[in-house]
């Protein structure tokens, strides 16, 4: 098993959108039985895969009790993808990690859902806090979507400072372009400076999947964004297998 964050200190950059695709790419390209696990209270990852909320909000209670969160766990409509869903109870659990003093108890979860699980994909919220340092100790790499910018540029500086400092053994980065359109002097130049990362097109296809409800390898499966992301993902799996 292992598993991937999807992460970003800025909002606005095509996290969520990353995760959701990135967790279909693991389950119906590479035939990976994977979990998608939404810990941004926004709730966006179930909104983009059609899963409509629960009116009971439970999400926070996976970290309350020493109990497996598989009674929370949604079915999507896609085989071997599931869906652990947020809520607005989880706005609080940076101090509810603070109150349990367990640094690694998001870790535990997660190994105990590696006996399920080939993939875990963490949809993380844009803030760094306790519950970003928890996922950063849990995760085996961390993508950082990057639109061309100054200040995402400072934003992923701010991750790299917050992945190291989660200890010794910090999960390696892979930063990704993201929203790149090549008619763009600046985006070209981001382009030019960083010619090893992977690159997303801004794409209308990408932005169709908020109003599809569907990942765009689904609904645009040759489009370029769809391209993109089953590239993205190779590169994941390659990394990943290099250890």
């Amino acid at each position: 098993m292992a598993s991937i964050a999807v992460y970003s200190v800025k909002g606005g950059v095509g996290k969520t959108t990353f995760a959701v695709n990135l967790a279909w790419c693991a389950a119906t390209i590479s035939r990976r039985r994977t979990l998608l696990w939404d810990l941004d209270a926004s709730g966006g990852s179930g909104f983009l895969l059609g899963v409509d909320p629960r009116k009971k909000r439970a999400a926070q209670s996976v970290f309350e009790r020493d109990q497996p969160p598989a009674k929370l766990i949604r079915e999507t409509a896609y085989e071997g993808l599931h869906l652990l869903p947020a809520d607005e109870s989880i706005r609080t659990l940076g101090r509810q990690f603070e109150q349990l003093g367990k640094k690694r108890r998001l870790a535990k979860l997660v190994e105990g859902l590696g006996k399920e699980y080939d993939r875990i994909v963490f949809d993380c919220p844009p803030v760094l806090s306790e519950v970003s340092a928890q996922v950063m100790r849990a995760a085996d790499l961390v993508i950082v979507p990057l639109p061309p910018s100054p200040l995402s540029s400072r934003a992923f500086e701010q991750v790299v400072e917050e992945v190291r400092g989660s200890g010794k053994k910090h999960p390696p980065i892979l930063p990704v372009l993201s929203m790149i359109d090549m008619r763009r002097n600046l985006h070209k130049e981001a382009r030019d400076a960083n010619p090893k990362w992977p690159i997303v097109p801004l794409a209308s296809a990408v932005e169709q999947c908020a109003v599809e409800r569907r990942p765009v390898g689904d609904f645009a499966p040759r489009s370029p964004a769809a391209r993109a992301f089953a590239q993205l993902w190779t590169a994941i799996e390659r990394k990943l297998a290099k250890g």
